[in-house]
């Protein structure tokens, strides 16, 4: 369950090795120093920060690690059988195309919204004289239960919450520039910071060269 910490770059597209045009997510993810090892996880740090915009204690606790201070610190599970020493770096190396990983990240925040965008309702009748298109409506009763049961899907503020993507597969590696190509799109804005973390429901699969594709599907 090894991750590691990035920054969501953009979306464009590539060449698969099959030819297929693919959908995918740039994400500059570490070089993420190890800050701190416990029994299970480790503590990263991703994305270089000014010693002047920290707090004393936050300024303090690089300090004494001799590390440069960073902006994004999370804890990840360690990976089985392997030691970590505080001050190791992780990249993008750990993974390979082929991966399936996990990404978490802020989703996009859309302010107050109605039923129709938020809980994808239906909506009322159109025609006919009705009034009530987008509205509301009845949401309870009167003598049973006699109150709103709690939970139920009203308007109210949409978006701007921890979202995890599952099953997102990785396309191709920079090791260089420290980019991972994922397929697909992932949680938050440009610019946000992201966790990707290897998949726990799906295994690794390696990608089908140039043609393989086309013959599978002959056969």
């Amino acid at each position: 369950m090894i991750g590691i910490l990035g920054k969501k770059i953009g979306m464009t597209q590539i060449f698969a090795e099959d030819g297929a045009l693919v959908s995918v997510t740039a994400i500059e993810a570490g070089p993420c120093p190890v800050l701190a090892v416990n029994e299970k996880n480790i503590q990263l740090g991703f994305d270089l920060a000014r010693e002047k915009s920290l707090k004393k204690p936050a300024a303090g606790y690089f300090k004494k690690l001799n590390i440069a201070a960073r902006k994004f610190i999370r804890e990840v599970t360690k990976e089985a059988g392997k030691d970590y020493k505080v001050g190791d770096e992780l990249k993008v190396d750990i993974f390979t195309p082929g991966d399936f990983v996990d990404v978490t990240g802020v989703s996009i925040g859309k302010g107050f919204q109605g039923g129709m965008k938020r809980w994808h309702w239906h909506g009322g009748p159109m025609t006919h004289g009705s009034t009530s298109h987008r509205r509301v409506g009845s949401i309870g009763s009167t003598t049973t239960p006699g109150r709103v049961w709690k939970g139920h899907h009203m308007p109210g503020h949409m978006g701007a919450i921890r979202v995890t993507t599952q099953n997102l597969r990785v396309m191709k590696i920079d090791a260089e520039n420290n980019i991972l190509l994922i397929k697909g799109a992932v949680p938050g804005f440009k610019n946000g910071y992201v966790i990707v973390k290897k998949a726990k429901k799906r295994v690794a699969k390696a990608l089908k060269p140039a043609g393989q594709a086309g013959k599978a599907a002959k056969k």
